[in-house]
């Protein structure tokens, strides 16, 4: 029966998620021609056209649907076949990053394979994690109480994939990395003081990790106060505030943001959640906000009334990453949290994370299939 019942999906998939994704995308598609329009036409490396963020996200957002659409169709319980397979290619392109990689501003991150546009590894790797740390312990929920049978192949993985990012000098990709792993460890069961263990330990490791290079360092303490450094460490941060205070409540219109004309750097990705908030106001952060909070709402409910532990997991995972992932991109803008580069979802320009997050939500379709909704 159960092996029947992993063959056939009869349920329909969740419609709220598959169009609010899909509204979320059209908006960003807006919204990102609009903030990077002006620099695009100013940047000879891009042959001074206006239009090439919005030709490229274009591409990738049609790609990014017809993977969202076809994973929706592919039966998730494959997915587990593909485990270490998966793994074990995600962890040689990242090798390949470290070596060969394209380097910028101080880090490697993309992989360029000859005519193929760039790939950014790191991108795959979180959602890689979540899939091997899903059906491991969706097949051993008797051993997750146990440290050493059950939390330590876990942290294995973990380690290796932040290690690697370590060495692509993409410290706040390893700490995404091992949050995602940390919640998931909490999902599948794990025991609480282990966790809390664990977070104990890793505290001092990240200050020490932090301390080690400067950059780091001038990071991690910047956001509290920008203006100490405001020509240099502080200097986007304080451009980003600016651009979400002069918003106000309804914003000064679409096209009309200031700080789009060189002065935010990277508006049209990192930055873009101060092009909204200058161009459409409080008013339409906050609507963004919710249609955010909608999708994970949808993730939550599609993982915790999926009908097995495996899907329950992966959907939960999934959910985990595009909620922390918002939150950090929003925190970025608004100086909560140290700078990172973390895109904001289905809106920032960038084709591999737009691609990824929708496949993504293509495997959170696909489990609502097998989710009792009603």
């Amino acid at each position: 029966m159960e092996t029947r019942r992993r063959s056939l999906q009869t349920g329909q998939m969740d419609y709220w998620l598959y169009s609010i994704v899909l509204v979320i995308c059209a908006f960003g598609l807006v919204m990102m021609f609009s903030a990077s329009y002006y620099a695009a036409q100013n940047n000879a490396n891009l042959n001074n056209d206006g239009f090439y963020y919005l030709k490229n996200q274009v591409r990738y957002l049609l790609i990014g649907i017809i993977a969202m659409y076809g994973v929706s169709r592919f039966n998730y319980h494959k997915l587990e076949k593909l485990r270490v397979i998966g793994l074990i290619v995600t962890m040689a392109l990242m090798l390949a990053v470290v070596f060969w990689g394209q380097e910028l501003n101080g880090a490697k991150r993309w992989l360029k394979i000859g005519p193929l546009p760039s790939f950014q590894p790191s991108e795959l790797a979180k959602f890689v994690l979540i899939l091997y740390m899903a059906s491991f312990m969706a097949a051993r929920p008797y051993i997750m109480k146990d440290f050493v049978r059950g939390v330590v192949p876990m942290l294995l993985v973990m380690g290796a994939l932040a290690a690697m990012l370590l060495l692509q000098r993409n410290m706040s990709m390893a700490m995404i990395v091992l949050l995602i792993g940390a919640v998931m460890l909490f999902l599948g069961g794990a025991d609480f003081k282990h966790l809390f263990g664990l977070g104990l330990l890793m505290v001092p490791l990240f200050f020490l990790l932090a301390y080690a290079a400067p950059y780091r360092w001038q990071r991690l303490t910047i956001f509290t106060d920008p203006w100490k450094d405001p020509l240099d460490a502080g200097y986007q941060l304080i451009q980003s505030l600016y651009a979400l205070g002069s918003g106000g409540l309804f914003g000064k219109g679409l096209n009309f943001s200031t700080q789009k004309l060189r002065f935010l750097t990277y508006g049209e990705s990192d930055f873009i959640f101060s092009i909204i908030g200058e161009e459409l106001g409080f008013i339409g952060c906050v609507v963004l906000m919710g249609l955010y909070f909608i999708v994970i709402w949808r993730g939550i409910r599609i993982a915790a009334h999926c009908k097995d532990r495996f899907g329950s997991l992966l959907g939960g995972g999934i959910t985990c990453v595009l909620a922390l992932q918002v939150a950090v991109n929003i925190g970025v803008a608004t100086s909560s949290v140290p700078p990172t580069g973390q895109t904001l979802p289905f809106v920032s320009a960038g084709g591999t994370s737009l691609v990824i997050f929708m496949a993504a939500v293509g495997v959170l379709l696909n489990i609502s299939r097998d989710s009792q909704l009603e």
